[in-house]
């Protein structure tokens, strides 16, 4: 087998990554004995950040500088470092600095951090790095980090190995975030989406708020809870699915515009749309609608493009583009099942049980788990209408069996006043105008309990205290929820949720 880098296999993450390697353990030891102890900084004053000597160097050029980072190459005379600004390099000169050489190729590895002292030059090859006059290794690394090796081939860039397994990726997330750069910047943009939400929320005068997140009662979507103890109040306990409820009771203390952004937990499977700990972010709104709760996402959507993307126009992965500036699609869900049946269903074979499961199973659909025409027609939307929803679209007038807080459609008691947003296929938001009618709602929370006692483990339960706060009287109120991880999936081009949730559930490790 030939040896140039491009034929040579990749070598084996796990092997490399798996233990203290010995010889960087013996150079700590030997530098400790020689009482220079890499973790005995506690600081290293930096001048400027490494990025800066590139994008700065008509300013920088000739003057002296403090860097600091992780060594990310290793070939004498340069050292390329890498902190959280970019990439950078230090030059060390065999004739001006014989010692620091010799320090540097007999304690300093791969993954390193040391800090540097020196003038900013110009390279021979035009490029721009620190001449050093005093280098220090301020902690030490005793694993062998994944870092690519970078070389050319007839002129050519090329990368060779790297972190590529995308287990190892997920587990030990410190690792991808300095070896990948795709990782750092995804970081970045999933918290510039979560800004963005605030910026623009905070600007149309909604008040941020903080609700429990253990719960007496999990309520406000349709989904099991992960269970615990409250010892000392001998109480049995939920981790909060959802942030509805306690907010609509801010409504009715007259708090008129108000949003949350907090974790929520379902105690569901995972996959590329969903891990069992999620970012949320539900807002309400009195005296509107879900008309208004529309416009209010358009506005926001389009903000969060602008601040993420810089325009109003996102490019998806494959090439698709979505214009953000437009009106939203509004499309009836009984609507949207007609047209993309390809003639196999009209919204008359969903008026009963037994017509509604063999319209489901003519289109490749498990009718034996469903026990109401509105499961099945929200079942037939997933399957038909969904993938087909590339441009932002509301999907609206949900069944009333599945939507257990919404008000009714007036005219067509059978569906709700509620949209769910689709952009690129995928759900990204649910939106209601709220009932606010203690009957109603009453009524909808006694036929969800009559759900979960036929074995809906993902019914709603009963919350009389909210029925209370409704007696003394709610105003006409719109809400909207959603994950802002799926958003972030969106402005990302990730594929998966594990990308943006940076430390997503995983099984331990064997071993540990």
């Amino acid at each position: 087998m030939s040896d140039t880098p491009d034929e040579i296999e990749l070598t084996d993450e796990e092997r490399a990554m798996s233990a203290i390697h010995p010889d960087r353990l013996r150079k700590l030891e030997a530098l400790r004995a020689a009482g220079r102890d890499p973790f005995a900084h506690e600081v290293w004053k930096r001048s400027c950040p490494l990025a800066q000597i590139r994008a700065n160097h008509e300013t920088l050029a000739g003057t002296m500088v403090s860097v600091a980072g992780r060594v990310s190459s290793l070939r004498l005379p340069f050292l390329g470092l890498q902190d959280e600004s970019g990439d950078g390099q230090v030059f060390v000169s065999k004739d001006d600095a014989t010692e620091i050489q010799e320090y540097i190729k007999e304690f300093v590895d791969l993954g390193d951090f040391v800090g540097a002292e020196g003038e900013v030059f110009q390279t021979q090859k035009g490029d721009w790095a620190v001449r050093v006059t005093s280098l220090e290794l301020i902690s030490k690394a005793l694993r062998q980090p994944p870092f690519p090796k970078v070389y050319y081939k007839n002129g050519e860039k090329r990368v060779q190995g790297g972190l590529k397994d995308v287990e190892i990726r997920y587990r030990q997330r410190y690792v991808d975030l300095f070896v990948n750069q795709d990782a750092r910047e995804t970081l970045k943009k999933r918290m510039q989406v979560t800004r963005a939400v605030r910026e623009f929320l905070d600007s149309v005068d909604y008040l941020e708020v903080e609700t429990p997140v253990l719960v007496t009662e999990a309520t406000g979507a349709a989904a099991r809870p992960f269970n615990t103890r409250h010892n000392a109040e001998k109480l049995d306990m939920h981790l909060r699915i959802s942030l509805e409820l306690p907010l609509k009771r801010l409504i009715v203390g007259g708090i008129e515009k108000v949003y949350e952004i907090g974790r929520v937990f379902r105690n569901e499977g995972v996959d590329k749309d969903h891990n069992p700990e999620f970012t949320l972010l539900e807002l309400y709104e009195a005296y509107t609608n879900l008309e208004g709760m529309m416009d209010i996402v358009e506005r926001m959507f389009r903000h969060i493009c602008n601040t993420v993307i810089g325009g109003d126009i996102l490019t998806l992965p494959d090439g698709t583009e979505l214009d953000f500036s437009k009106p939203w699609r509004r499309l009836p869900m009984l609507q949207g099942i007609e047209e993309n049946s390809g003639g196999r269903i009209t919204r008359d074979q969903l008026l009963d049980l037994e017509s509604a499961k063999a319209a489901l199973a003519r289109v490749g659909g498990d009718p034996e788990k469903e026990t109401t025409v509105g499961g099945i027609i929200e079942k037939l939307n997933e399957l038909l209408t969904e993938p087909t929803l590339i441009q932002p679209t509301f999907i609206t007038d949900f069944p009333y069996e599945t939507s257990p807080l919404a008000r009714k459609k007036p005219g067509e008691p059978h569906l709700t006043r509620r949209f769910e947003c689709y952009i690129a296929g995928r759900e990204t938001g649910n939106a209601f105008s709220e009932i606010n009618d203690p009957l109603d709602q009453k009524e909808r929370f006694e036929f969800q309990a009559g759900q979960a006692a036929a074995g809906d483990e993902e019914a709603h339960p009963y919350d009389a205290d909210y029925i209370r706060a409704l007696e003394y009287g709610m105003p006409p109120t719109g809400g909207f929820g959603m994950g802002l991880d799926r958003v972030a999936m969106l402005f990302t081009g990730a594929p998966s949720i594990r990308d943006i949730i940076y430390f997503p559930l995983m099984r331990p490790e064997s071993g540990h």
